[in-house]
């Protein structure tokens, strides 16, 4: 049974509406309603290519007609098995097409005239009121009525008649049952054969299992050869050969005690100091850790940004970069599948028409082949074209340039919404906002708390650091709390990075001690019961931010997974980052996916709410895939959460911030 159906125009305009209970109807008319979840999270970010959307229970399909700019949506309990939905959309946009096309080609007709007006003028809105839906689309709830009971019949039809139709356990009616006792079932001499060999084999095994334990017995048991089932003794020269292997040597000590010189001439450090060098080991350690290069810049205010991302082979901006791809028809053939043949492909579309499916799938095609070239996973890639497609179905062209032009649009638009955040990505604002709120006088206040998790071996670390070393010269006090408590060294690497960043100054300072501290336990402990400890240390002692680091684990191994929620749902941290690589293509959805829904599922399981899941992505390697930033697309599709950072580099100053209009520079570039 549906719970609620619509039709309304892109601009927001609704036509029809019906809902089916009376729960549906209340939940329509709020903001919470599925319709306008799907509005949110699928239409306006690019993801009107998903097959069905799904939200607090509901599932959620949809249709366009893109000429006369209408959406058909069906929403129902996603409990149900409805399978009869696509059908009824399909016969909706028909039926509802066919009845009332020329109501609606004026009425949408009307809406480009009004926008096309100065804002503000009195007639263009006192056109708009003199719209009357319920009498334009008068008999129109007969109409649905009738196909929903069709639909329906037929859909209760087909499940009783595969019902009907489950095939029984066949009886082989050839060879029935005997009641005499003597019968016994023959034997064939493949199957004599058979168990002659597996008699054979078991005995081998036997026999050797025999020989091992003699060798285990004694030095003079005999052992039996699996091969012959003959004994041998090891007296013979080949097997005292065998037996004697080369031993390690050993170092020998001395009995008396060890002294301090004896102890200096066992140092085999190449990296030892040494009188003459201990007064420029600071400096010289201090020069390797920043790339001045890659020093950010300090606003009037005296905070600390880190640089963009620039994409250097191409400072133009999108628009520029999707005309000159498709204009490069001459010197790129329609079969290479790049972004350059999209121009020839279209150069054949002349003339005015409206475009179809089938004039747009072999530039879909191309475009699908060039985002998988660009590193963007194949999923993303065909849900991607399958947007810009169902948005261009429809459309009236005039020639090359309105295709051109149409082309580029929808492709530049549909990449810019999936990238751009629907969340703030200003950390500082968020740390300060946090630090700043009024608090109660028997209040204490939590120190703002980052998480960081993902994949073994993306370098979860080193860009942890990275990000501490941004956060102190910001002024904050940062605790870094060692929750890897599983990879041998991980606790030592932070202790390195932490003596690392004490070294280096801020505003001019000589160094940063006192600005940054590690928490750790050591090995073996519970990584949730160390961060909650962190956490109060932090608040105890003044701390601005607590980062945590996490152990990397697989996404498809659950108990790590479930012990990742319980860190999260016992902390309850400000900012859940996802690290991740940026080599990674079709892995990247997969890793997603599986954290976000592993967080939301089981730090919801016990704890009070829902769950929490990936807040943003911090994408590693950045500097080693050129122009193939897919990843980022990716990522981005998938979660629906922005790109805080990228690393660049191996210094603790190598940290970019993205940019929308550089990214897809990037992704569309030849």
């Amino acid at each position: 049974m549906l719970d609620h159906c619509s039709i309304f125009h892109k601009g927001g305009l609704v036509l029809w509406s019906r809902s089916f209970t009376p729960a549906a109807s209340q939940l329509a008319a709020s903001s919470a309603s599925p319709i306008n979840w799907l509005i949110r999270d699928a239409l306006i970010e690019g993801r009107a290519a998903e097959e069905k959307y799904e939200k607090d229970g509901y599932a959620v399909k949809w249709t366009f007609v893109n000429d006369l700019e209408l959406i058909f949506v069906v929403a129902y309990q996603r409990i149900l098995q409805l399978t009869y939905v696509e059908d009824l959309l399909a016969s909706l946009k028909t039926v509802f097409v066919k009845l009332f096309q020329p109501f609606l080609t004026t009425f949408v007709a009307s809406l480009h005239a009004v926008n096309n007006r100065a804002v503000g003028t009195v007639n263009g809105s006192a056109e708009l009121t003199t719209w009357n839906f319920a009498k334009a689309f008068e008999g129109w709830d007969t109409v649905f009525d009738q196909l929903l009971k069709r639909l329906e019949g037929e859909a209760a039809a087909d499940r009783k008649a595969r019902l009907r139709s489950v095939p029984r356990i066949a009886i082989d009616s050839e060879s029935p049952g005997s009641s005499d006792v003597d019968t016994a079932p023959t034997e064939s001499p493949n199957m004599a054969q058979d168990e002659q060999q597996i008699a054979r084999n078991v005995q081998a095994l036997k026999n050797r299992l025999r020989g091992r334990g003699g060798r285990r017995g004694g030095r003079g048991m005999a052992r039996t050869d699996s091969g012959s089932g003959r004994e041998s003794y090891p007296n013979s020269d080949s097997d005292s050969t065998l037996k004697k292997k080369p031993k390690k040597v050993q170092r020998k000590w001395e009995n008396g005690s060890i002294t301090e010189s004896d102890m200096a001439s066992l140092d085999y450090s190449s990296d030892k100091p040494n009188d003459t060098d201990a007064q420029n080991r600071g400096s010289l350690n201090v020069n390797a850790l920043v790339d001045e290069a890659s020093l950010g810049t300090r606003t009037k205010d005296g905070l600390y940004e880190v640089k963009d991302w620039d994409f250097g082979k191409n400072t133009g901006d999108a628009d520029a970069v999707i005309s000159e791809a498709l204009n490069a028809t001459s010197k790129v053939p329609a079969t290479s599948g790049s972004m350059g043949a999209l121009g020839s492909i279209f150069a054949r579309l002349t003339g005015s028409k409206v475009l179809s499916e089938d004039d747009l799938k072999p530039v879909l095609e191309a475009m699908k082949q060039h985002l998988m070239k660009k590193n963007v996973a194949k999923d993303i890639s065909e849900k991607v074209c399958e947007g810009v497609g169902e948005s261009l179905v429809g459309k009236k062209v005039g020639g090359f340039q309105t295709t051109n032009a149409a082309v580029r649009q929808a492709l530049s638009n549909s990449i810019t919404r999936i990238l751009t955040p629907k969340t703030s990505t200003d950390l500082l604002l968020s740390i300060r906002t946090k630090l700043s709120s009024p608090l109660s006088s028997t209040q204490q206040r939590l120190p703002y708390s980052i998480t960081f998790v993902g994949v073994n071996g993306v370098g979860k670390s080193t860009n942890l650091s990275k990000v501490c070393f941004w956060l102190i010269q910001n002024g904050f006090r940062v605790l870094i709390a060692a929750c890897d408590t599983f990879r041998s060294g991980a606790v030592e690497q932070l202790r390195v990075h932490v003596r690392n960043l004490g070294m280096l100054g801020m505003n001019g300072a000589g160094d940063s001690k006192g600005r940054v501290e590690l928490y750790e336990r050591g090995y073996g402990k519970d990584a949730a019961g160390i961060a909650k400890e962190a956490i109060a240390y932090g608040r105890d002692n003044d701390f601005d931010v607590v980062l945590i680091d996490t152990a990397g684990r697989m996404q498809d191994n659950e108990p790590l997974m479930r012990a990742l929620a319980k860190l999260v749902s016992v902390n309850n941290p400000d900012k859940i980052l996802f690290v991740g690589e940026a080599l990674v293509g079709n892995e990247a959805v997969d890793q997603l996916t599986k954290f976000d829904r592993a967080l939301r599922d089981f730090s919801s399981s016990g704890a009070v709410g829902k769950g929490r899941g990936i807040d943003g992505m911090l994408v590693t390697k950045w500097d080693t895939v050129d122009d193939k930033v897919g990843a980022a697309l990716s990522m981005t599709y998938v979660t629906g959460q922005p790109i805080v950072f990228v690393g660049t580099g191996q210094t603790y100053t190598d940290l970019r911030q993205l940019r929308v209009a550089n990214v897809v520079s990037a992704i569309l570039s030849d």
